[in-house]
């Protein structure tokens, strides 16, 4: 710019001829604008690690775990500081309706998968579901499948036949089922039934191919597993990330399920015991998965997610894990439908897309299909209920506000709770059981009520200790129109019969 100053010049001639061949060598020398946007709608590579049963209260970034309860995470804290840390991120109250939700973006309900699925139950992930991997398999990515599947035990319910090119280090169940084997020999069971009783890690190398079983997945291997899905990851993304071609890494962890049996090299680090050794042994590995998406220089277009899938196990039968794990300020555990079942651990992070912050609006597990959608400009299939609701602008920034207001909780064939805005109300109440130790959750009492819900304001008290429906009646009229546009759903596509092993 030429500047004066009444009569004087400020600006010579001689540096007006260098002013303009340097501007001429920078616009030489820039990229085009067709070459920035090329950069800027490149497809994002993903690597979603999901946590199994991880407690609000067991990682440092969520206020009160950490090296505060003798586990530090810092891997998972740093991750969160560079992420956008989901303060209210709603799940199912259990493995089987979680994990269904998230892949379907549906209520575990509408799949027949609202409770945990058993071995040689009919419940398995049908055909027709339109999953995660099959949104990146349509948009051109390469995908694979680490890990614990829990949605079925039939070939064609695997997760090679939902878009996903590989399922590795893969298994149908949950980690108890390591314990199945040993139990087998303690109690004396025939031979004949041994086989089919052994959980099995398994392997698909291509889609819609069976998977093959390996080796048994028993207690000897139960402290190598995450390590083992780790190693191949890391591989993987390497191998990737120099194809030019987009990725999908789905990694299904198993820490910190009970059984919790550290590998050697963590066992003894925390200072709570195994529980708490095996979560820093998860943080560890997460802190290796971040750092291979960094070696490979793909950090700046790579999406990374770590959530939970459920509240935490905190009234375990196995006595070195009972009432150590944590859901932080909230009630319960996994099992139920109170707070501390299905308000855990979420957070995504994705460079200079999504500014690091604490997001305290609500977001569904169900709200990573058509957010992931919005994210490829790919379209949902429009011939069923899509109960996942687009969270984009909410994340990067654009808007203020979640675009999600309530949540309904199943178990099996029961709605047996309803969130909307800060109340928490429920058809049903839950009892821990009269053992000893009592247990609770997954493993404790269910009860009707007498009629009328119960009725719970969790900002003004986390742990729903105060049933507050005589004084906020009102609140039956969201409740109900909540429920009404759910119902009206169903006319047009019931749901199939839930899982249910006493009601035949």
């Amino acid at each position: 710019m030429l500047m004066y100053q009444k009569n004087e010049f400020v600006i010579g001639s001689g540096f007006i001829l260098a002013y303009f061949l340097a501007a001429v060598f920078v616009l030489s020398f820039a990229p085009s604008a067709s070459a920035a946007d090329d950069d800027a709608n490149q497809k994002p590579n993903v690597v979603f690690i999901l946590a199994d049963n991880l407690g609000f209260g067991d990682v440092g970034c969520y206020g009160s775990g950490g090296e505060m309860r003798g586990m530090p995470t810092p891997n998972i804290d740093k991750l969160a500081s560079e992420s956008v840390r989901l303060n209210q991120f709603l799940v199912e109250p259990a493995c089987t309706p979680s994990r269904a939700a998230l892949q379907t973006g549906r209520y575990s309900i509408r799949s027949g998968l609202s409770r945990i699925v058993v071995p040689g139950g009919k419940n398995q992930l049908q055909p027709f579901e339109y999953t995660l991997g099959n949104l990146f398999k349509d948009q051109g990515y390469s995908t694979i499948y680490y890990g614990k599947w829990h949605l079925g035990e039939r070939s064609k319910s695997e997760p090679q036949y939902f878009g996903y090119d590989q399922w590795r280090f893969g298994f149908y169940g949950s980690s108890e089922g390591s314990q199945n084997a040993s139990n087998m020999t303690i109690y004396g069971v025939p031979e004949a039934l041994r086989k089919s009783g052994v959980m099995y890690v398994r392997e698909a190398k291509s889609p819609k191919t069976p998977s093959k079983e390996l080796f048994p997945f028993d207690l000897a291997y139960r402290p190598k597993i995450d390590n083992e899905i780790t190693d191949d990851a890391v591989n993987y993304v390497r191998e990737h990330a120099k194809s030019g071609r987009p990725f999908f890494v789905f990694m299904s962890m198993t820490r910190p399920h009970f059984p919790n049996i550290p590998s050697k090299e963590f066992k003894g680090k925390s200072r709570i015991g195994d529980y708490g050794d095996s979560v820093m042994e998860l943080d560890y590995n997460v802190g290796r998965m971040m750092q291979a998406v960094r070696d490979v220089g793909i950090e700046d277009n790579t999406i990374f997610v770590f959530a939970s899938d459920n509240g935490p196990t905190i009234t375990t039968t196995l006595i070195n894990e009972l009432h150590v794990a944590s859901a932080g300020p909230w009630r319960s555990e996994i099992g139920t439908a109170f707070e501390g079942s299905i308000r855990t651990i979420g957070m995504i992070k994705w460079p200079n897309r999504i500014k690091p912050r604490v997001a305290e609006g609500m977001f569904s597990i169900m709200d990573f299909l058509p957010t992931f959608a919005r994210i490829l400009d790919a379209k949902l299939p429009d011939d069923r209920p899509i109960d996942g609701i687009d969270q984009l602008d909410y994340l990067v920034g654009k808007q203020d506000y979640s675009n999600r207001e309530h949540l309904i909780s199943f178990l099996g064939s029961r709605l047996i709770a309803v969130r909307w805005r800060q109340w928490r109300i429920y058809t049903v109440n839950f009892y821990p059981t009269d053992n000893n130790p009592r247990v609770d959750g997954a493993m404790g009492y269910m009860n009707e009520t007498a009629g009328n819900p119960m009725l719970f304001n969790i900002e003004a008290d986390p742990r729903e200790r105060r049933d507050v429906i005589l004084e906020n009646t009102w609140v039956m009229r969201p409740y109900a129109r909540i429920i009404g546009e759910y119902l009206a759903t169903l006319k047009e596509h019931p749901n199939p019969p839930a899982v249910d092993l006493v009601n035949f």
